[in-house]
């Protein structure tokens, strides 16, 4: 078995940068933690890391085996509050929540707060997971109640989808497309991109449409989430297309979101694990995120339609 002391000296020193941070993180020496590593490549046999000028950084086969190391290394916290959990009773009115970053603000600090009112003896931990790794949730951490982008189906997970929405156009107040009411591929194409991750749920269903298009996409910037397009879409670096969700909580300020057609449907589902009877609370929380999801997804979808019905209406007075 592989020593846990040295998969927690890789993951801090992929933290913090250096063996002197990682050394620092861990209350251990450098050298300590030197031979954490060293004891490590010799175990598996493989060169994690590659060494110029007395550094460490990282080698592909390290990089590969670090993002296994991490779930692996996540599993053991979550069998850890869980065990604290159970010895301090607070299963029955606690709820162990697994969210992307953007749906914790835009879906579930309402729902949090209800709950709270309603139940003093409520409380809940809640882990930040990007939808990419949305696999290893299922078989390395106890969670009661997930939150993510569907599709998926997993035999180990129920799901059920509880909102829909759709993707919009995020641009700057000014830009030339905030005119229109609704955007198209054809006009889309005319202008820089801000596109996300390529394995993002989003991005292979915009691969895919724009795959029949005769001009292609002008992708000028990746960013690593939905969040930080919309950051630099609102800068001005080009237009992106988001969840409306995403870019309703990115935290960017002077945006417009513009309809696109052919739409793009973006569904939200609940988790629940298979494995494990669902609590009262749990089953009370995920009914009030589900709750609020709707009447959020109704209201940006009047929200973009007014701007529309007033685009019209301009149009017929100016006629």
């Amino acid at each position: 078995m592989i020593n846990q002391r040295a998969l927690e000296a890789l993951r801090a020193f992929v933290e913090g940068g250096s063996v002197a941070q990682a050394a620092e993180r861990l209350g251990r020496t450098p050298p300590q933690v030197g031979r954490l590593l060293a004891g490590l490549e010799a175990e598996l046999g493989l060169a994690l890391f590659s060494r110029h000028n007395r550094r460490l950084s990282l080698t592909p086969e390290g990089v590969r085996f670090h993002r296994q190391a991490e779930r692996v290394l996540a599993g053991h916290d979550g069998l850890q509050r869980l065990a604290e959990e159970l010895r301090s009773g607070r299963q029955a009115d606690h709820v162990r929540v697994l969210a992307a970053p953007h749906m914790v603000r835009a879906l579930m600090t309402p729902a949090l707060l209800a709950m709270a009112r309603r139940n003093p003896a409520f409380s809940a931990s809640i882990d930040v997971r990007v939808r990419l790794d949305i696999e290893s949730w299922v078989g390395q951490e106890a969670f009661d109640l997930g939150i993510t982008v569907m599709p998926l189906v997993h035999p180990a997970l129920e799901v059920e989808e509880f909102c829909r929405t759709e993707a919009v156009v995020v641009m700057p107040h000014g830009h030339p497309l905030a005119t229109e009411a609704v955007i198209t591929p054809a006009e889309l194409v005319r202008h820089d991109l801000v596109a996300t991750h390529p394995r993002s749920m989003l991005s292979q269903q915009v691969d895919q449409l724009f795959r029949a298009e005769p001009r292609k996409l002008r992708i000028r910037f990746v960013a690593p989430s939905g969040a930080v397009a919309c950051e630099l879409a609102a800068a001005g670096l080009g237009v992106a297309l988001a969840d409306p969700f995403v870019a309703q909580s990115s935290g960017a300020t002077g945006f417009v979101m513009r309809r696109f057609r052919p739409a793009i449907a973006l569904a939200y589902g609940l988790l629940f694990p298979s494995w494990q009877p669902r609590s009262a609370a749990a089953s009370e929380l995920a009914a009030l995120i589900a709750g609020h999801g709707r009447r959020q997804a109704a209201m940006l979808a009047r929200r973009i339609s007014h701007r529309r019905s007033i685009r019209q209406a301009g149009r017929m007075s100016g006629a």
